[in-house]
């Protein structure tokens, strides 16, 4: 039916209704206006489904390479072409050679914030060597200035306990001296004991057991004193030791403090929360010690870490080629390869009986716009036929257990049985049944005659 005459009569009817000025002229008219709408809402839909159907179309002239014959609607040609089979991985892209950047952490010291006072923009290209950020090392100054000062107290604590020792040392020395002169002499003492009176004798006697006696416990207890003072004097130095180690991290925490390039490559912000969404970091915010600052990536060796249904997994072997588009630049493709498959599968979040495995595949080249964490999808060619018959899979149907084509000859329809070999998401191998060139109709209507005319 020709919409467009339809409307333009239905117009003309609300016009004269309008102009007549009877005494139904109103009911006319707003009559005449719903029926208008409603005629313009179904040729907008009839619009709407036409373009539908030529975009269709045009999509699938795009994948057969040829659409409709001498003017015949609904039908294609047997083509001779190379026919692929794929299976779409899903994915993001990331770097093959990475390096995580973090808050550094601090030897001798239990976590804490610092204070970012310089970063490099997200996506600056770096050199190795170059520096990527530097923290506040105010704090990490004032600690090496309190260990050294630790430090020197200790070292002067030793200097005069060894002092006090070597004074303690003479004094027992000169002790001990004293206790064997008064040896010698309680024993000159006992050689006068013939000459004199029985009482001096006993005296005598008692001096030299008392002085050896004295001598004795000196000589004992010097030994003890000498072993004390090392022992008091190696506790003062572990802690001289202690207070240089302390020193000496708090030095190396200061070089802690700027972190450089160990790669050339290209920086990848860490977005971090802060309010309600995530964000780039700054200088001057506060970063505890460990945390992920950046990503330092090489964007020449490029790869998709990728999602693969069991389903799928019997389809993939390593190495099989592939081409990988990004969601976000879909006109770039990228030659890749599959390089690994994971050995152990995941479950899946809607069902524990579904299992996911990861995979990688290699990208082969690389382009400014090929940056870590961009969604991509990876086609992996899992067969490759050339120079075969080809149909769209519209054209074949199932009829009387067979697989069959309605083919168009002389101006009628004619079933035909065929085989079928591959079969992907749009095109079917034809092994027999069929020549090249042969004029095919698309979603035949069977109903298991042969020989009709195809419907105009």
């Amino acid at each position: 039916m020709d919409i467009a005459p339809a409307v333009l009569h239905r117009l003309g009817a609300a016009d004269y209704g309008r102009s007549t000025g009877g005494p139904n002229s109103q009911s006319t008219y707003f009559s005449s206006q719903t029926g208008s709408i409603r005629i313009v809402l179904l040729a907008l839909a009839c619009c709407a489904l036409l373009a539908s159907t030529a975009c269709a179309r045009l999509a699938s002239k795009a994948v057969q390479g040829s659409g409709g014959d001498n003017g015949i609607p609904n039908t294609v040609r047997v083509e001779r072409r190379n026919f692929r089979r794929t299976v779409r991985l899903h994915g993001t892209v990331e770097a093959v050679q990475s390096h995580s950047v973090i808050a550094p952490r601090l030897a001798g010291q239990a976590a804490l914030t610092m204070v970012m006072t310089k970063l490099v923009r997200n996506g600056t290209r770096v050199r190795k060597g170059d520096v990527l950020v530097e923290f506040d090392r105010q704090n990490q100054m004032q600690n090496v200035l309190d260990r050294e000062a630790d430090y020197n107290n200790l070292l002067a604590q030793i200097k005069k306990r060894q002092a006090d020792q070597a004074a303690a040392k003479a004094r027992d020395d000169t002790e001990l001296k004293a206790a064997e002169v008064d040896v010698l002499t309680a024993r000159v003492d006992m050689r006068k004991n013939g000459l004199v009176s029985t009482i001096e004798a006993e005296i005598n006697v008692q001096n030299l057991a008392q002085a050896e006696a004295r001598l004795k416990q000196l000589q004992e207890t010097y030994g003890l004193k000498r072993q004390a003072e090392v022992a008091d004097l190696r506790i003062i130095e572990i802690q001289r030791e202690r207070a240089r180690n302390a020193m000496v991290y708090a030095q190396t925490n200061i070089e802690k403090m700027t972190v450089e390039s160990p790669l050339d490559g290209l920086v990848v912000l860490t977005p971090v929360y802060r309010g309600s969404r995530y964000v780039d970091p700054q200088e001057g915010d506060e970063v505890r010690a460990g945390y992920p600052v950046m990503l330092v990536v090489d964007p020449l060796a490029m790869q998709v870490r990728a999602r693969v249904n069991q389903v799928d997994l019997s389809y993939l072997q390593l190495g099989q080629t592939a081409e990988v588009r990004l969601d976000a630049y879909p006109d770039l493709v990228f030659h890749a390869s599959l390089e690994r498959i994971g050995a152990i599968g995941a479950a899946s979040s809607y069902s524990n009986q579904i299992r996911y495995f990861s995979a990688i595949v290699a990208i082969k080249g690389s382009n400014p716009k090929l940056v870590p964490d961009l969604t991509a999808a990876a086609d992996v060619v899992v067969e490759s036929l050339d120079h075969v018959l080809v149909l769209p899979r519209e054209a074949i149907v199932h009829e009387r257990d067979q697989t069959m084509v309605e083919v168009w000859l002389d101006g009628r329809a004619e079933l035909r049985p065929v085989k079928i070999g591959g079969m992907n998401d749009c095109d079917v191998v034809v092994t027999s049944g069929v020549e090249e060139g042969a004029t095919v109709i698309r979603n035949p209507q069977l109903k298991g005659q042969t020989g009709r005319q195809l419907p105009e």
